[in-house]
Formats: structure tokens, sequence, C-alpha cells
């Protein structure tokens, strides 16, 4: 490499850096919907809708404009691209953190010997000239990029992609403000900014106020000129923050596809950007304290391959030793970060910790620093063994690819459209497999137009009394047949969303008849299909009875419901869903659905004595979900 682009690089280290980090992020991105909220946010943000609590209006507003750019991709890899992009902003924005930090601080060179010489303080190491920052900011840097839960938010869609950028924005200005030599208010404006923009997308922007309280108060002191520029910073974050958190309101009212809250209102939109119906998991227990602590202990080693936890150890004390003002406020925040996260008792938790991560990639920056020093003070060759110290910090990157890699994952596109090509036209589909099933159907149905004749409802929601507004507005001849049981069920819900004294029985009574009355009333009309979940849960515990005189037959991978114990057939499973070699809990969940739903169909066929048909499903067990295994009963009696 010549003098000149090395010196361009030098120069631009953060650019280059978050550039190299994006191509690999290309290479490990998913080509379509994954698990969870992937599918919901993508159709959210491509029809302009209203999200789950609490509404994420900057994140909409954003991926509806970048989803409107015409690029030769499907939609849901254009909303998987924005992640990637975002994540490798935060990426450049980190490396600018830190290098504000090293080049703001003092550091003590202690003298060293020279050989045959006495010791001589005009001997300056080579970290002095900034070479060791740059090279400290770059690796460092590099270890966050690659960091399990960091890399991960770069493969899809998600508000925590957007929430890193944010993050890494505020952490950014409230530094550049912090080191400012101007007095004036012009630097925490910016802050101020930033805070409103983080605020409109995701609520855990509070997490970053211990590190900005910090900051702003070692510089500005406690004195009422201080207090003044926080009036000023409120001036400017109050107007951003409402105005985005308007559009919710306002797009509301034009009763977009997917409406979730429906935030007609200001009651309405207070409960859904305050998230109140998660609130139950919020501080629940110490016992679920203490279980998500051990989790992240437990995961933390694993989220840098090691590599990272032992130079963010060493960093720790280096940090405090230069800079106590920033260790204290890095700290402050890492811990309380932690101490919020835990609190929190669900089940996909990794994304609250990001914030943890990335404050504590800036001791492992310092530790890596101070590695660096040790280095050039040590060894006078020190070229081969900077060398070899760069490919140790590339572990985290060999660890983490084959875990996070979802450059193959198909297994939600490819379940979503076997069940929905395996069903007749205008079914109804009772469910509550958000994570695999009803999230992903919302892109394909909104975005894709992949059948969407099919009634696909979300058996929790039904909980829930804003949710018959979404499903009269989308299917309003399925809600007009159960216009009465809907609302003697709305009174009473609204009872409890409200905080009212409220009937869990008449609520509980209510909610039953309208899962009832969804399929008897809807029947001749519509065919009804409900999920393996119900029927192992809800139907066995009798707390969802069909219609008198209707069974379930298991069809392919949903039950049917029929009238009458005649057999029913069903056609061969011809559909694909493919299972990646890296696998999680959703995708063992699918594998598992699969391999139940085939085998009771197999089961169904020998009851009624068609083992050659029951041949057929079990072959597509074997064959397909090698992992799952058929109960014996049923594979000795299929030759």
């Amino acid at each position: 490499m010549s003098e000149n682009k090395i010196s361009f690089v030098t120069k631009h280290l953060a650019l280059c850096t978050s550039l190299l980090v994006f191509v690999i992020y290309l290479f490990t991105m998913a080509p379509g919907v994954l698990q969870i909220d992937s599918g919901e946010l993508a159709a959210v943000q491509y029809t302009l809708g209203i999200a789950h609590p609490t509404g994420y209006p900057l994140f909409t507003l954003i991926g509806y404009l970048f989803l409107k750019i015409p690029l030769p991709f499907t939609k849901i890899f254009q909303a998987n691209l924005l992640a990637a992009i975002w994540c490798t902003l935060g990426i450049f924005f980190f490396i600018k953190s830190s290098q504000l930090i090293f080049n703001n601080t003092k550091f003590t060179i202690p003298p060293i010997k020279k050989k045959g010489h006495q010791k001589d303080k005009a001997l300056v190491p080579p970290m002095n000239n900034g070479s060791n920052l740059k090279i400290a900011s770059f690796y460092s840097g590099l270890v966050l990029a690659f960091s399990k839960t960091y890399w991960f938010q770069s493969t899809s869609v998600e508000v925590y992609s957007l929430q890193i950028f944010l993050f890494m924005l505020i952490i950014f200005f409230t530094l550049n403000a912090y080191y400012s030599t101007s007095s004036k208010i012009n630097t925490w404006l910016y802050v101020a900014i930033v805070l409103a923009f983080g605020f409109s997308n995701h609520m855990t922007t509070m997490l970053t106020l211990p590190l900005v309280a910090i900051l702003f108060f070692n510089k500005e002191k406690f004195r009422p000129k201080s207090f003044l520029k926080i009036f000023y910073m409120l001036a400017v974050f109050l107007p951003i923050l409402i105005l985005f958190y308007s559009f919710l309101p306002l797009r509301a009212s034009s009763d977009p596809q997917f409406n979730w809250g429906n935030p007609i209102n200001f009651e309405n939109l207070l409960r859904h950007i305050s998230g109140k119906q998660y609130q139950v998991w919020l501080f629940a227990s110490a016992e679920a304290a203490k279980k998500q602590f051990l989790y992240y202990l437990q995961n933390l080693p694993g989220e840098f391959v090691i590599v990272g936890l032992v130079f963010g150890l060493i960093g720790l004390q280096y940090c405090f030793k230069l800079s106590k003002k920033i260790f204290f406020a890095v700290l402050t925040t890492f811990v309380l970060s932690i101490l919020y996260s835990i609190n929190y008792d669900i089940v996909d938790i990794d994304s609250y910790f990001l914030l943890s991560y990335i404050t504590f990639s800036f001791f492992i920056s310092f530790g890596i620093l101070k590695t660096l020093n040790y280095i050039d003070k040590k060894y006078s060759n020190n070229k081969i063994i900077e060398t070899v110290f760069g490919l140790i910090i590339l572990i985290p990157f060999f660890g983490n690819v084959s875990i996070v890699n979802q450059s193959g994952v198909k297994t939600f596109e490819e379940y979503t459209k076997a069940v929905l090509t395996s069903i007749e036209k205008k079914s109804i589909v009772l469910s509550y497999q958000w994570d695999y099933l009803i999230s992903p159907s919302y892109y394909f149905q909104a975005v894709e137009n992949f059948r969407p004749d099919v009634v696909i409802i979300d058996k929790e929601l039904l909980r829930r009394s804003w949710y018959y507004n979404q499903l009269q507005r989308n299917y309003p001849d399925v809600t007009n047949n159960i216009s009465s049981e809907i609302n003697n069920f709305i009174k009473p819900a609204l009872q409890f969303e409200r905080g009212e004294l409220y009937d869990s029985q008449e609520i509980e009574s209510a909610y039953r008849a309208v899962m009832t009355n969804l399929i008897a009333k809807n029947i001749d009309e519509r065919n009804c299909y409900i999920g393996m979940e119900i029927f192992q849960n809800e139907i066995q515990r009798g707390e969802f009875s069909l219609p008198e005189g209707y069974f379930l037959v298991p069809y392919q991978l949903m039950f049917k419901v029929v009238k009458g114990n005649e057999y029913v057939p069903a056609p061969d499973p011809n559909f694909i869903i493919s299972i990646p070699e890296n696998r999680n809990k959703y995708i063992d969940f699918i594998e598992q659905a699969a391999g139940v739903m085939l085998s009771f169909r197999a089961a169904y066929e020998l009851q009624f004595n068609k083992p050659e048909r029951a041949k057929v499903f079990i072959e597509k067990v074997k064959k397909d979900f090698p992992k799952y295994q058929i109960p014996y009963e049923i594979l000795s009696r299929v030759k």
C-alpha cells in the first residue's frame, strides 16, 4: 500500500473502518424475514402504519422514505439493508467518540531507560504521536462491530439497529460538548436534538441520561447558568419529541392497515407510547431480575469471545488512571443500563443489553491502548508482535460469524408461505405464533401481496380492545358476524386497560365467547384453521371450546376445524422448509411444530386405516426434519 493510501486511511480511520464493517455485514445479512417483529416492522414501514408499543415514529418514517427508493431488491431485503447501514454508522461514531476521548486525555509518560544510558525523560513512547491511539480506536471498533448482539442487529430490520446509531450519536455529541472549549449553549443544543431523536425511536434512550448528566455537570457545574442551559435544551428537545409523536394520532386518524393501539386520542396515545401492556414484565420480581442478570453474566464472555472481555477488564483500570471523570460517567451508564435491563422479564432480552456492550467497548479501547503501549515499551522490534496482536483482536469475528450469519436463513419465509399455501382461499387462521407466522405474514400479505385473502388473527391480541378496530378495517365481514360478542368484550376490557375496577371472570367469559363464535359464525363462509399451540394449550386445558359438533383435523401445518367425524383428505406436504446450520430457539420451534403436525397427520391417516398416506407424511419428517423424534407408536405402524 502506498504512503498516500496509508495516509488517507489514517486520516479517515473511522470512515474506512466502518466501510470495511459494512461490506462484511452485507455478507451476513438476512435475505428476507427473520423471527419476532421483523415482518411486522417491515410491513409497518412500507405501509406507514403504527407499530407495537412504543410506536417508534422515527423508525417508521425513515424506513418508509427509504423503502420508497427504487432499488433492485425485495422490500424486506431493502429494510434489512437499512439496519446494516445504521449499525455501520454506529461503528463510525464509536470510533470518532473513542478518538475524541483519547485526544483529550492527558497521558503521563513515564521515563524509559535507553540501552547504555540513564533514564531519559526526553524519550517519548510511540503512542505519543497518536499511532497507538488510532490503532486502539480501530481495533476496539472492530471488536464491538463483531460482538454477537451488536452484529446481529445488522442482519435484519429492527428498531434496535437505529437505536444503536442514536446511542452513538448521543455519546459523540455529549463528549463533543464536554470537551468543547466554548462556553456557549450551541454544543449542548446538539445533544438535546439527538436525545429527542433517540426518544422518538426507543425509550431505552433514557439509559444514556446518566452519561449526559454526569458530563454536563462536570463541565458546567451546579450554578444558575447551567440550569438555564438545561432550560434551553428542553426548549429544543420537547418540540422535536412532540412533533415526531404527533405522527401516531395523525396517522391513526386515517385508519391504516396496521394500527397497533389505535392511538387516535390522548388516552390511547399515552397507553401506547408508555408501553403499558408490557409494564407487567418490568420490575416483575427480584427472582426475575436475578435470572436475567445470570443470563447476562453467562453471555458476556461470548459477546466478545473472551478477548474483548479481557481487554475491557484491563481497560477499566487504565481508564480510571487516565481519566477518572470519563471512567465514572461510562461506568455509571454501564451499570445502570444493566440494572434496568435485568428488571425486564422477557425472553428476547439481548437487545436491551446493547448500551452496556457499547459502554464496555470504551473500556476495551483503553485496554487495547494499554497493551499497545506495553508492547512498544517492552519490545524494540514490535511490528511482528503488533501483527499477532491484531490477529488476536479478530477472534471475536471468527468466534461469532457462524452464530450471527443469517445470509442463508429462509426458514421463516418458507414456513409462513407453507402455511398460507396449504389452506383454501379466504380461510381464517387463529393462532398466536407471532414470532414465526403472524409477524412474517404481515409482510408477505401487505407488501408482497402473497395470499392477502387469508384472514390471520392473533388469538392473544383478541384480548386488546384496539385490535378489533384493526380487524374491522381489514376484515369487516368477519367481525360483523360477531359484533355482539365484540361489544360484550370491549366494555370490560376497556375497564381493565384504563386501570378501573373490572370483573376478570366477565372479561374471560366474553373473550372465550369471541373466539368460539369467531369460528361458529364464519365457518359457513370461510374454512377455519387453528394453530398447534392452541390445541396443545388452551383446548387441552379447556380454555377454548370449539362450536358444538365441530372437531379438529391435523391438515398440514395447522388444525382444520371440521363438522363431523368423517375422513378429511389433505394434500401431499410438498412445501419446503429449510433448516439452517446456525440454529436458534426460533428455528427449533419451527422444526418441532412441523414435525408434530406432520406426525399428527400420519396418526390421523392410520386412524382411518391409510398406512400408505401416513407414510407420505412420515417420510417428509424423516427427510426435512431429521432431528424431530417421531413417536414410536406411529413409526411402528408405518413400514
